[in-house]
């Protein structure tokens, strides 16, 4: 608060002050109040003012946020003026005066009338400027939820004009409140009646401020509103708003995991806490989408040392920062180094002593390493050789690789470099006292990359939104829900497994482009075009199912599956690693393809597509055999 309205508040709070005794004396005396207690009043002026106001300070009246007057306010209001009345005849005491009883009860209720009244008429006058004097529109806004969440939101979004948000009615599915009134807001029906209420409201945005509900609740509601055309937002589940309070900074668009309604990831938190605490842990690609978000969680499990160790210097930088933020008693060390380099990688593990390597570093992108197979070979295939040699040299307890549903019976350069290198993996177990195993899953939501953020970058700039073909699926998993799986995989390890995680039902790519565009507020194919241009190189219409629950065995998670270890000789490893080598040095796509394909027996170097059953109408089966690209 600047000075000037200081001054002017102090002032309105002398006149108030005066205006209380006054009007009490006209009540008291009916209009006509003797001389004697003018003139009383008179001789103490000066320090009755500077009693009450020095108390009006003490209890922050002079501060307060005026247009932001509430029910609070008026307490703090009321508890000041009693205090303030106390402190006065205090000084009547001390000063050997004496004063009527009610009259000063009188003055009391006039004050607590006339200083909590300013400052309600103040906040009724601002309400009704921005409701009727802003020539701005305001947005209309329906809120899905009349708990205290809703109720929270429905104040933050009046006190917040920048917001420029005019709440217009109530979503609830609690019959008593039906036809209620919530702070001059009614409750106009039950999640049912969402789309009839955006009609009839002309609503603008919708806010989903049910923190508590359950991933199958939020799910239901989210795909009723997808039919409004109407931008929609959410508040995040309770546990994750920590102290309890919600506000406005909380609300974010709707995310396409909101909608896929996947439950909450329950972990075995002692085992993954007695896996990490007061080890030193290494995480190969720290700073991409997977790597970056096993830091964070391995962060939370007090390990001795996390080191991480990434090529590319702004993401390290990134979760570097982020981490020294929010855990800032971590030993924390952040490595620049590619694991190409076996040299430097020898010397980063002699040095740091790894209990635990979580190696994530990797080329990822299918069609970029269908153009590029030298570069995947080096980083996926000998780039994780490296660090495996670097391991078993130096004894690290247990290593633990990420791996890809690609690698399963692989069409694409990018998922045979990765079975090749869990093949690496399964063989150097058979010799090594290093525990090596693998944890392979599916696409996750929002990595870098990936086909959500491309989705809602196409939104923001207005279309196109671009699908490869209209009937591809793909099964999904958030980021954290894989990392979480990831380090209870690793607990559980004893060597030599291939853990699958379990990545739910299958979705359409079409479909979650369709989602995002309605829960954007606009219409497919009306104000935002969607495009199929056609599968990519290397890229199949379905992603293989991960898990056969007949052959596979379970373990206490039923998210986690292990497949039937395969015994891979170490001398038959070293033969095809030389074969490789000698492949990437002669600089032909095709050989090296070929030479692929001759190791690894289930990769099929051409542009296979297979139609799934799932969402096939005739079970066609579509073959485009063009050869090596």
């Amino acid at each position: 608060m600047n000075k000037k309205k200081l001054v002017f508040f102090v002032l309105l709070d002398i006149i108030s002050i005066s205006l209380s005794y006054y009007f009490a004396l006209l009540l008291r005396f009916e209009g006509k109040p003797p001389n004697i207690y003018l003139q009383f009043y008179y001789d103490n002026i000066i320090p009755i003012t500077l009693i009450k106001l020095t108390i009006f300070y003490f209890f922050n009246l002079h501060k307060s946020l005026w247009k932001y007057a509430s029910i609070d306010e008026l307490l703090q209001v009321l508890v000041a003026v009693i205090m303030a009345n106390m402190a006065m005849w205090g000084y009547f005491i001390i000063t050997s005066q004496t004063f009527s009883r009610s009259l000063s009860l009188l003055i009391g209720i006039m004050e607590l009338s006339i200083v909590g009244g300013i400052r309600f008429l103040y906040r009724m006058l601002r309400l009704y400027i921005k409701r009727f004097g802003n020539k701005k529109k305001s947005v209309r806004t329906l809120i899905v939820g009349a708990g205290s969440a809703g109720v929270m939101i429905l104040k933050e979004l009046r006190d917040h004009e920048s917001l420029n948000a005019a709440p217009v009615a109530f979503i609830d599915d609690d019959p008593k409140k039906q036809g209620t009134y919530i702070n001059g807001v009614r409750v106009v029906g039950k999640r049912n009646d969402i789309v009839w209420a955006v009609n009839k409201y002309d609503v603008d945005e919708i806010i989903i401020a049910i923190p508590s509900a359950s991933t199958s609740q939020q799910k239901d509601i989210l795909n009723i509103c997808k039919n409004t055309k109407v931008k929609t937002k959410t508040l995040p589940g309770i546990y994750e708003i920590i102290d309890g309070n919600v506000n406005v900074n909380y609300i974010r668009d709707v995310q396409i995991e909101d909608l896929l309604g996947r439950e909450e990831v329950k972990l075995d938190i002692d085992e993954v806490s007695d896996f990490i605490e007061s080890k030193v842990i290494m995480v190969t690609g720290g700073g991409g989408s997977i790597g970056s978000e096993l830091c964070r969680q391995i962060a939370g499990y007090k390990p001795k040392e996390l080191v991480i160790v990434d090529i590319y210097e702004n993401n390290l930088y990134d979760i570097q920062m982020e981490l020294l933020r929010t855990h800032k008693d971590l030993n924390l060390n952040a490595i620049i180094a590619s694991v190409r380099d076996g040299d430097r990688i020898d010397e980063i593990i002699k040095a740091t002593k790894p209990n635990i390597i979580f190696h994530a570093a990797a080329h990822k992108h299918v069609p970029l390493m269908e153009n590029n197979p030298k570069d995947a070979i080096k980083n996926n295939v000998l780039g994780t050789l490296n660090v495996v040699k670097a391991a078993d040299k130096y004894k690290v307890d247990k290593f633990v690789f990420i791996s890809t549903d690609k690698a399963v019976n692989p069409t694409n350069v990018m998922g045979a470099t990765k079975r090749f290198a869990e093949m690496i993996i399964q063989s150097y177990d058979s010799i090594s006292d290093t525990d090596f195993v693998a944890v392979r899953f599916g696409n996750v939501l929002g990595s870098n990359g990936s086909v959500i953020p491309l989705f809602k970058k196409q939104i923001a700039e207005g279309g196109p939104v671009t699908v490869t073909d209209e009937r591809i699926i793909r099964f999904f998993m958030t980021i954290p829900e894989a990392c979480n799986l990831v380090l209870e995989a690793g607990a559980m390890a004893t060597g030599g497994e291939i853990f699958v995680l379990d990545m739910g039902e299958p979705v359409k790519i079409i479909d979650l482009a369709r989602d995002l565009i309605r829960l954007s507020g606009f219409e497919p194919d009306v104000d935002i075009p969607i495009e199929i241009t056609g599968l990519r190189p290397g890229e199949k219409l379905y992603e293989e199912i991960l898990i056969d629950k007949n052959t596979m065995l379970k373990t206490k998670n039923n998210k986690i599956f292990v497949e039937k270890p395969m015994e891979f000789k170490y001398d038959t490893l070293i033969m095809n690693i030389e074969r490789i080598t000698q492949s990437i040095e002669k600089d032909s796509i095709m050989d090296i393809k070929y030479n692929l394909a001759r190791i690894i027996p289930s990769y099929t170097p051409y542009n296979e597509v297979i139609m799934s059953p799932t969402f096939s109408s005739g079970g066609d089966i579509l073959v485009n055999k063009g050869g090596v690209s």
